[in-house]
Order: structure tokens, then C-alpha cells, then sequence
């Protein structure tokens, strides 16, 4: 389990968006694929037009989406994928009110196939994203399944949380002026794009470090504290989703095209940022060369 089963979880203001696309198995998104979701809109960029299938679907799309039905309680979070991601938004909401002035929260939309954003079409090929001129959170979350399949993540519960709180720390970069202050410079191992991806893991890190201390309005946590195991499976994400180890299913790693950072540097950061607050995240920005 992840999310306490007598938590109040009903609050969510998640809602899911699309028209059902066809979701994409482990032979539906190859390399080119992966790369576009891992790093293709947080940019601004639609790289939907670079991937095969499954991006159309057909059916009217509802103007302001559905809500997440059955996403009551901590339990129905610990049972049900779409309820476990809109339940995080209770607890990443709290949790960045208590550390960022003036913090106003993402919209936060779960793809449901494909649907429209200021950043390009987000969908269950494109996988997890911030479009910063929408301020709204994009996430499929059949993207789980891709990292199972294609990269042998196991993507457990606390796994897919830190996820989420990845791209809420997207969120909290472009309302606290970071994504100005570090404009995109091209790729690269000290790109600009490197370093916000890597603060964006230390402070989804410095979220999980501190999940238990958010709560429902009876006072009841809406996170247990992760175990042992729990914690190695979101290294493991961290670790999955590093440019080199995507790179290497291609048989060809080039650092110079590096926009996210090694699978060592996030997995660091991420592990810093729980171990050692907030306090450690402005590190990734400054530190040069080997150090970053």
C-alpha cells in the first residue's frame, strides 16, 4: 500500500480527458517513442507527429473532462491507477502551500487516449508532462506499463507517485521564475534542460521524504511511510528513465544530446531530496561539471 486506506481522498480536483485512443503495448512505442516522452512537450515541442498509431481515437471530448469515479478513500487509491494519481494531488497541493509563497496549484488532467494542450497533443504515446502555458500536469497512466515492458521498471505505487511529483516540480519551477531564469540552451550533460530535470527530481524526492505529514481534514495522513522496498522501486524509476539508459536501448549513447541527465544523477538527486529537503535542490542549478 501506499496511500492510508482511512484517508479522505475525495477532494481531488483531477479530472480525466480524451477520446480512448487505442493504448499502446510493449511493441506500440519504440526508442523514437520513448524519447518523445520522456522529454518532448515540458519543452513546448509535439512530437506526436515522430510516432506511429495509436495517437487518433474518435468521439467527442468533454470541455472540461470527467471526474475520476470511485476515488473516495485511501483504499480506493491503493486499488485503482487513475484514483492513486488524482489522490496525489491532495498531498503535493499541502505539501507546496506549506513551501512556496503565494503557491497556486496545476490544473491536472489524466489522459485518457489523446487530448488537446497548449503544448501539443498529450497522449498515451507521449506519455507524462508539464505544459507550462496551460500550468497543467499531463499524465497517462498506461505510461506505467511502458516502463515495465520496455525497460523492466517494476513502477510500483510510490513509483508512479514520484512521477507525479516530478512533474509538479515542473509546476513549482515555472510559477517560482526557475524555468525563466534557466531558458532552454540546447542539450547536452550542463544544459539548462538537464538541470531542471534534475531539481524536479530532488524535489519530487523531498516530497516523498515528508508524505506522511500531509492530511485530510479528520487529521488522517493521506500517505504511510514508504518502506524499504517501496523506496528502491522509485530509485529504480529514477534510474529508468536516465538518458544514457534510454539512449543505450539504441546501442548508442550521446551525452551531448542529454536533456534529462544520467540514470546516476537522477537517481542521486531524487534519493538527496528525500534525505535531505528542499534545502539541497537548488544544487542541481549551480554545481558544474562532474559535481552536477
Amino acid at each position: 500500500m501506499t496511500f492510508n486506506p482511512d484517508a479522505d481522498v475525495s477532494g481531488s480536483t483531477a479530472r480525466r480527458k480524451g477520446r480512448g485512443a487505442v493504448i499502446a503495448g510493449a511493441g506500440g512505442v519504440g526508442i523514437l517513442g520513448i524519447i518523445a516522452l520522456i522529454a518532448g512537450p515540458l519543452l513546448g515541442v509535439d512530437l506526436t507527429g515522430l510516432l506511429g498509431g495509436g495517437g487518433g481515437g474518435s468521439g467527442s471530448e468533454p470541455a472540461e473532462g470527467s471526474v475520476i469515479e470511485g476515488c473516495l478513500t485511501g483504499e480506493d487509491a491503493n486499488e485503482n491507477v487513475d484514483c492513486r494519481v488524482a489522490s496525489a494531488q491532495l498531498a503535493l497541493d499541502q505539501y507546496w502551500g506549506e513551501h512556496v509563497e503565494n503557491y497556486r496549484a496545476p490544473g491536472f488532467i489524466i489522459v485518457d487516449g489523446a487530448t488537446a494542450t497548449s503544448c501539443g497533443t498529450a497522449s498515451n504515446q507521449v506519455g507524462p508532462f508539464y505544459c507550462p502555458p496551460d500550468e497543467t500536469v499531463y499524465i497517462d497512466p498506461t505510461f506505467f506499463q511502458l516502463m515495465q515492458q520496455q525497460f523492466g521498471a517494476s513502477a510500483g505505487n510510490l513509483a508512479q507517485l514520484y512521477i507525479v511529483g516530478h512533474e509538479w516540480g515542473h509546476h513549482i519551477q515555472n510559477i517560482t521564475g526557475v524555468m525563466t531564469a534557466y531558458p532552454n540552451n540546447g542539450t547536452g550533460p550542463e544544459s539548462n534542460g538537464v538541470r531542471i530535470e534534475l531539481q524536479a527530481d530532488c524535489y519530487a524526492g523531498a516530497w516523498i521524504g515528508q508524505m506522511t505529514e500531509q492530511e485530510d481534514a479528520d487529521g488522517v495522513p493521506y500517505l504511510e511511510k514508504p518502506t524499504e522496498a517501496q523506496l528502491q522501486d522509485a530509485v529504480n524509476a529514477a534510474y529508468t528513465v536516465g538518458d544514457d539508459h534510454i539512449q543505450e536501448q539504441s546501442g548508442f549513447v550521446n551525452p551531448e544530446s542529454f536533456t534529462h541527465g544520467t540514470s546516476e544523477q537522477r537517481k542521486y538527486w531524487f534519493a538527496s531530496g528525500y534525505q535531505n529537503g528542499l534545502d539541497v535542490c537548488e544544487q542541481p542549478l549551480t554545481l558544474a561539471g562532474d559535481r552536477l
